[in-house]
């Protein structure tokens, strides 16, 4: 029996929730309400405990509890948290980390699916503050059904909206679904730059920021994959359910991945320095009259090529490149070159390093697929969705 956690925030629409939770228990889950204060207003606790056949949480330290630390075993305990409705004030202190109540803190302290199902004032809606909470959660793999189009309480008509019902049913049995979709498999994904040092205070590196790399670790870890994400230096939380392996040099990176095999997959977007500097300075080296020192380079392992020809090679082999012209020609030839089974370019002159959005040719050795621009969190999951229908033709 699947485990929901229902966090109703403090909305009108919070009334429409009654009938949301009678239909997931007719659909066989148990369904565990949790209110905020503000939720309260607009919902008797006695009603939503009727209708989930559970009791009402809504205390963060309720006594008799926390000899256990409750509210963490609650949070543990779910296979996904829907959350409905999501308030323009719940997704800002889910964003922002708060945990002031009980909702924000199973929002933080879970590893379980997170589904939100945002209503409010189509002007709240479209905000730049509450979007920019939104990019953030989806970022972090936090998904999101609706709002819809129409009249809101308010008398207003824009977007706002809380989903209809039979939307966000779907929705939360697609996350319970897509949830197993790769149990029992085994991915690496590596992540972010690579460093080398030139001296103590110097290094070569690039512009990546990780996102990329981090968004496909979090939507292939919320269809139940074991995933080891190798990742150089980046300021960005870990996904949930992830295993996170911090190097910094391109040989820490390689030694890190072979380290994690035998897997089923390794998904390689990490943005490798392809040279090192021959040799280190234990000092910092100091201005000459003579003029700047001359650098030696020396060529760094190619990480995605050794993952392909290994003899304990990954059943799938995924890589990325990063461009600045004559994409699909150069994308060929190192997929060819790499012997990986699919590449996914990009043009970074488009596209740069550390923004939220991003635009791919997708190679496979049975040709090319052009994926319009979409935010690194969409492209996650669109690689995700490949990646499910690789393993389950391959059975």
């Amino acid at each position: 029996m699947p485990r929901i956690i229902l966090i109703l925030g403090g909305g009108i629409a919070a009334y429409k929730v009654l009938d949301i939770a009678r239909e997931l228990r007719r659909e066989g889950m148990e369904v565990i309400p949790v209110m905020t204060e503000a939720a309260r207003q607009f919902v008797t606790p006695l009603s939503l405990e009727v209708l989930c056949g559970n009791p009402v949480h809504g205390e963060l330290f309720r006594p008799g509890q926390e000899s256990e630390i409750g509210h963490i075993a609650l949070a543990r305990s779910a296979d996904l948290i829907l959350v409905c409705p999501a308030t323009a004030n719940l997704m800002s202190r889910m964003a922002h980390g708060m945990a002031d109540d009980l909702a924000t803190t199973l929002l933080l302290a879970t590893e379980a699916p997170i589904l939100l199902a945002p209503a409010m004032n189509p002007h709240m809606w479209s905000h730049p503050a509450t979007q920019a909470n939104l990019s953030l959660l989806e970022q972090r793999g936090v998904r999101c059904v609706g709002p819809s189009h129409g009249n809101v309480a308010c008398g207003e008509t824009g977007t706002g909206r809380l989903a209809e019902s039979d939307k966000i049913l779907a929705a939360v049995r697609s996350s319970l679904a897509k949830a197993t979709d790769l149990a029992g498999r085994k991915v690496i994904v590596t992540a972010g730059p690579t460093v080398e040092p030139l001296d103590p205070v110097r290094f070569i590196s690039n512009y990546s920021s990780g996102l990329q790399g981090y968004a496909i670790a979090g939507a292939l870890a919320a269809r139940g994959a074991d995933v080891r994400l190798v990742s150089g230096p980046v300021s960005l939380p870990t996904p949930p359910s992830v295993r996170r392996i911090d190097v910094r040099t391109a040989e820490e990176m390689k030694a890190a991945c072979l380290e994690q095999l035998p897997v089923d997959a390794v998904i390689c977007v990490a943005a490798v320095s392809d040279w090192r500097p021959e040799s280190v300075s234990d000092r910092k080296m100091k201005k000459s009259v003579d003029g700047p020192p001359t650098l030696i380079l020396r060529e760094n392992p190619d990480i995605l090529a050794t993952l392909s020809h290994i003899e304990t090679r990954p059943a799938l082999v995924v890589g990325f490149a990063a461009e600045t012209d004559d994409l699909q020609n150069h994308a060929e030839q190192k997929r060819h070159r790499k012997g990986c089974n699919w590449l996914l370019a990009n043009d970074v002159s488009k596209h740069h390093f550390g923004g939220h959005r991003n635009q791919v040719l997708f190679l496979t050795e049975t040709g090319t697929e052009e994926w319009p621009e979409m935010d690194k969190s969409a492209l996650a999951e669109r690689l995700a969705e490949q990646i499910v229908a690789f393993f389950q033709k391959q059975g």
